[in-house]
C-alpha cells in the first residue's frame, strides 16, 4: 500500500504544472505557426501573470468563508478541465481571427489562459489536500511536481524540431507562386524558408499533456479512495525525510520487543538530527536587513525568471537556429527540477552564496539579453560557439536561480507562516513587474527584431 500511495502521489503531483512547461518547451515549433511569431513568448509571460486571480480568489474564499470551498471538487475541476483543455489545444491552436486589425491566434490565446489559471489554482488547492496524508508522501509529492517541466522537457527532446530549408521562389504580378525557380520574367524572385517537420506534430505532443492531465486525474481518484487509516500529518516539511526514516521503523516493528528497541533506537537519532538540525541558520540570527535582502533576492529572481528573459526567449536563441532554440527552451525547463533535487540533498543557507549565486545567474541572464537585444545578428551567430553558449547560458540562468529561489523560500518558511506569505507576495510582484514591463518594449516599441535565417544578412 506504501509504495502505491508514494506512486499516486508523484503522478498527483505532475498534475500540477505540466500543462504550462509542457506550452514553454513546445514554442519553438509554435512561434514558426502562428501569426504573433516571435512575439508569442511576451504574449504568454502576460496570460500567466493574469491568471493569478485564480489562486487569489481561493485564498480569499478560505480566509473569509471557511468551509465554504471543497478543495476536492475544486482539484477535480483543475484536473478535469485541464485535461480537456489540452484536448481541445491540439484541435484549435492554429485557429486565428482578426483583432484590431490585426491576425491573432485567439484560440491557443484563451485555452492557454484557462490552462494557466488552472496551473495558478493548484498551486494553492494541491498542497493542502496531500497534508492529509503522512508527511514522507508530501517529499514524493513535490518530486511529481518536479517531473512536470522533467518530462514534457525530455519529450520534446525526442521530438526535436524539423529543420529550417531555404527555398527560391518567385512571385509573379498575378501573385501565383512558383517554388524551386531560379528565374522569372514576369515577377520577381525572393528566398523563403520552410521548416521541415519534427519527429512527430505539435498535436501529438498536445494529446501528450492531455494523457498527463488524465493520469494525475485517475491518480487523484484513487487517493481520495484510500482508507484513512493513518494520521494526519502535522510535521512541517523540513522534517519530512527524519519523519520518513521514523514511520519507517515503527511499520517494521509491530509488536515485537525488539522493534521497540529500534523504534527508541530512531528516536534517539531523531532527536540527534534535531539537534544537528539546530546548528543551521535560524530565524533569530537574521537580521532585518537580511530579511529585506533575501525579499530582494525573492522579487529580483522572479522577475528575471518568470517575466523578463522568457519575454525573449525567442529573440536570443532563434537567430542560432530552431535546433538551438529547441535546446534551450527543453532543457532549461528541465534544469528546473533538477535544481531543486540538488537544493534537496545539498542545502546551503549562506546568503553570501546565495547572493553570489543570483549575481551569477542575472550575469548569464544579462548574456541572454544582450543577445535578444543584437537579434537578429547576435555574437558568433553562424558558428557552433555561439549556439552552445546560449544554450549553456540559458541552462546556467534557470539552474542557478531555480537553487537560490529554493534556499531562500526554506529560510523563510522556518522563519514564520507570516514571512512565507509575504515571500508569496514578493514572488508575484516580481514576475507581474517584470513581465507587464517587457510587453510594450517588444508589442508597442518594438526595441526587439525578428529576422529569417534565409534572408537576413548578418555580414555588414
Amino acid at each position: 500500500m506504501s509504495l502505491l500511495v508514494h506512486l499516486l502521489a508523484c503522478a498527483f503531483g505532475t498534475g500540477s504544472w505540466v500543462a504550462i512547461n509542457g506550452l514553454w518547451v513546445e514554442l519553438p515549433l509554435i512561434v514558426n505557426e502562428l501569426p504573433e511569431g516571435w512575439y508569442l513568448p511576451s504574449y504568454l509571460t502576460v496570460i500567466i501573470q493574469l491568471a493569478n486571480v485564480g489562486p487569489l480568489l481561493v485564498t480569499l474564499m478560505y480566509k473569509f468563508c471557511p468551509g465554504r470551498l471543497k478543495a476536492v471538487v475544486v482539484i477535480y475541476m483543475i484536473l478535469s478541465l485541464g485535461a480537456v483543455s489540452c484536448f481541445l489545444l491540439a484541435f484549435f491552436w492554429k485557429e486565428t481571427t482578426v483583432v484590431a486589425g490585426e491576425l491573432h491566434s485567439t484560440a491557443f490565446l484563451i485555452i492557454t489562459f484557462f490552462l494557466s489559471l488552472l496551473d495558478c489554482t493548484s498551486s494553492v488547492t494541491f498542497l493542502p489536500f496531500m497534508m492529509q496524508f503522512p508527511a514522507q508522501y508530501l517529499t514524493t509529492y513535490f518530486i511529481g511536481e518536479g517531473l512536470s517541466g522533467f518530462i514534457p522537457g525530455l519529450v520534446a527532446l525526442g521530438q526535436g524540431v524539423g529543420m529550417i530549408k531555404c527555398v527560391n521562389v518567385t512571385q509573379g504580378w498575378d501573385n501565383m507562386t512558383e517554388t524551386n525557380t531560379t528565374s522569372s520574367q514576369t515577377g520577381h524572385y525572393s528566398t523563403e524558408s520552410q521548416y521541415q517537420p519534427a519527429n512527430f506534430s505539435t498535436e501529438i505532443f498536445f494529446f501528450f499533456l492531455a494523457g498527463m492531465m488524465g493520469l494525475s486525474l485517475v491518480a487523484f481518484v484513487f487517493l481520495t479512495r484510500i482508507p484513512r487509516n493513518f494520521e494526519r500529518s502535522c510535521e512541517n516539511l523540513v522534517a519530512d525525510q527524519v519523519v520518513f526514516t521514523a514511520s519507517s521503523g515503527l511499520d517494521n516493528s509491530g509488536k515485537d520487543p525488539a522493534g521497540e528497541t529500534e523504534s527508541n533506537e530512531l528516536t534517539i537519532s531523531v532527536n540527534l538530527q534535531k539537534q544537528e538540525a539546530s546548528t543551521l541558520p535560524s530565524k533569530a540570527k537574521y537580521s532585518g536587513k537580511q530579511f529585506a535582502f533575501m525579499y530582494f533576492l525573492v522579487a529580483w529572481v522572479n522577475s528575471l525568471t518568470n517575466g523578463v528573459l522568457p519575454s525573449v526567449q525567442t529573440y536570443s536563441c532563434m537567430p542560432y537556429g530552431n535546433t538551438v532554440y529547441h535546446l534551450s527552451a527543453a532543457l532549461g525547463s528541465m534544469a528546473n527540477p533538477v535544481a531543486c533535487i540538488i537544493a534537496m540533498f545539498f542545502p546551503n543557507r549562506s546568503l553570501l552564496l546565495l547572493g553570489g549565486l543570483s549575481l551569477a545567474g542575472t550575469g548569464f541572464g544579462a548574456y541572454n539579453m544582450a543577445m535578444a537585444a543584437m537579434s537578429p545578428c547576435p555574437l558568433l551567430q553562424n558558428s557552433l560557439g555561439g549556439g552552445v553558449l546560449i544554450v549553456l547560458s540559458w541552462i546556467f540562468f534557470v539552474g542557478t536561480l531555480s537553487y537560490v529561489k529554493v534556499m531562500v523560500g526554506l529560510i523563510l518558511r522556518d522563519k514564520s507562516h507570516s514571512a512565507l506569505v509575504w515571500c508569496g507576495v514578493a514572488v508575484q510582484m516580481g514576475s507581474m513587474v517584470g513581465a507587464l514591463a517587457m510587453f510594450p518594449l517588444i508589442n508597442v516599441y518594438y526595441l526587439f527584431k525578428s529576422g529569417d535565417s534565409c534572408n537576413t544578412n548578418c555580414s555588414v
